[in-house]
């Protein structure tokens, strides 16, 4: 795939990058690795001030990065700007809590004193994706740069304006020179750089084929790695639940970031007492939409982010009502330029389909029905699967058998799942292994040291 920024909205190439040679790679490496010995020495309290500095820049230009965001992959600029303001509060979290949460931990033992150190082991790599192109970013930098790392950045090669966006905030924010590198690379030149030694792990947000690929080349080299793979979220409603929030909070699920997110809710799981109302509902609510122009702040849902995405998608929907599914909505591709698809509802897919255990990446729902909880909770968990999950009901046993039993990454209660700095983030099964953010994500990639003085 070529390294280019081209509009989904219009199918316009807006501009083209050449990827660098492999001296200038080389080049890089070695400022990243030199960068390192020096920057690991540098205190807390410098780290916290420029990461304070680079959320003002965010806060600052958070509607120009949203332009850049919404030209590039065609999120809506509302929802580009909130994703810039949301690097910000990440930044000031570990501005905050970074050197707390690598406090030395004093453990009691025969020593005269014992205790439990975090130091960085060095640079690492972040193969990123498009679909929240400074989020998964900032989300890795922030702990990452906090903890001492230096960063190297393969983002996806349809959003290479948000990724010199990005080197350039941190190199404003006064984060010292090779502290944060973007690499503008296509895929192929990946394992070279997993294989130098000096770069120490790596993290990669994306499809579960390149999670294995990096996975894989990094466990032959024994290097760290944190993986944040695909999704296909549960979304449980109940006869307890409030019916008017679940059928919001249902389609906003469904189709944040133009139903491009791994944690988006993709399988809606209802109960039959309240089914025929949501699924009515739900399905009314989806048809108001309004599809258009990103950059038009009426605009609900703007385009897919490529023209392939978009195929793929389609051709998911055909395989699944070919398959015995309902098409209660929607099912094509808008027609005029740009990567547009509407909003589309699925019911009834038998758990036989292939698509039943695939993600749809785009604004489709499934839709199923149950008789009670642990229908629910077994159907759930019928999914390769493991990111997140939301259920709605206000029987507190319930609750806790849900919390309980559903085999996620997360479980929101009445709520739609979302990340928060505050929170770990992660999944289980084929949706990943490790954490990102809170406490947990900024302790990935360091070296846990443990220290026994007599």
């Amino acid at each position: 795939m070529a390294i280019a920024s081209i509009n989904p909205a219009t199918g316009e190439t807006l501009q083209v990058f050449e990827p660098l040679s492999a001296e200038a790679l080389e080049q890089k490496l070695a400022h990243a690795f030199a960068a390192f010995q020096s920057y690991r020495k540098t205190s807390f309290a410098e780290r916290a001030g420029w990461l304070n500095n680079a959320a003002r820049i965010l806060d600052d230009g958070k509607r120009e990065y949203g332009c850049t965001m919404t030209a590039e992959m065609g999120k809506t600029l509302k929802s580009a700007v909130a994703e810039a303001e949301k690097c910000a509060w990440a930044c000031r979290y570990y501005a905050e809590n970074g050197e707390r949460h690598l406090a030395d931990e004093v453990i009691a033992t025969n020593a005269s004193r014992s205790f439990v150190r975090y130091q960085p082991i060095g640079p690492v790599l972040a193969v990123m994706p498009w679909n929240f192109p400074f989020w998964q970013v900032f989300r890795f930098a922030a702990p990452a740069l906090m903890a001492g790392n230096v960063g190297l950045l393969k983002h996806s090669s349809n959003v290479p304006r948000c990724a010199l966006a990005i080197e350039d905030i941190l190199r404003r924010a006064g984060f010292p020179d090779g502290a944060f590198q973007t690499l503008l690379i296509g895929a192929a030149q990946i394992g070279s750089v997993l294989a130098d030694d000096r770069v120490a792990a790596a993290t990669l947000t994306g499809s579960e084929p390149a999670g294995r690929a990096v996975a894989a080349q990094c466990g032959d080299r024994i290097k760290k790695t944190v993986l944040e793979l695909g999704g296909s979220d549960p979304f449980i409603v109940m006869p307890s639940a409030d019916l008017d929030e679940a059928i919001s909070t249902a389609v906003k699920a469904r189709t944040i970031n133009n139903g491009q997110s791994c944690i988006a809710a993709k399988r809606f799981i209802v109960a039959d007492d309240v089914y025929d109302g949501f699924e009515r509902r739900f399905v009314e609510t989806m048809q108001a939409l309004k599809i258009g122009d990103p950059m038009d702040p009426a605009i609900d849902v703007g385009p897919l982010a490529t023209s392939a995405i978009r195929w793929e998608l389609h051709a998911q929907v055909e395989r699944a009502v070919a398959s015995g599914a309902r098409l209660l909505l929607g099912g094509r591709m808008s027609g005029g330029p740009g990567y547009f698809y509407e909003p589309t509802v699925l019911a009834g897919l038998p758990r036989q389909s292939e698509v039943f255990r695939e993600e749809l990446f785009g604004p489709v729902a499934m839709l199923f029905r149950v008789k009670d909880a642990a229908e629910a909770i077994g159907l759930a968990n019928d999914s390769p699967f493991g990111l997140g999950s939301s259920v709605w009901t206000r029987d507190d046993a319930e609750q806790a058998r849900f919390i309980d039993e559903i085999q996620a990454g997360a479980v929101f209660v009445n709520g739609m799942v979302a990340s928060d700095p505050r929170l770990p983030f992660g999944g289980v099964k084929r949706s990943g292994y490790g954490r990102e953010l809170g406490v947990f994500g900024i302790r990935e990639f360091v070296n846990v040291k443990t220290v026994w003085r007599k």
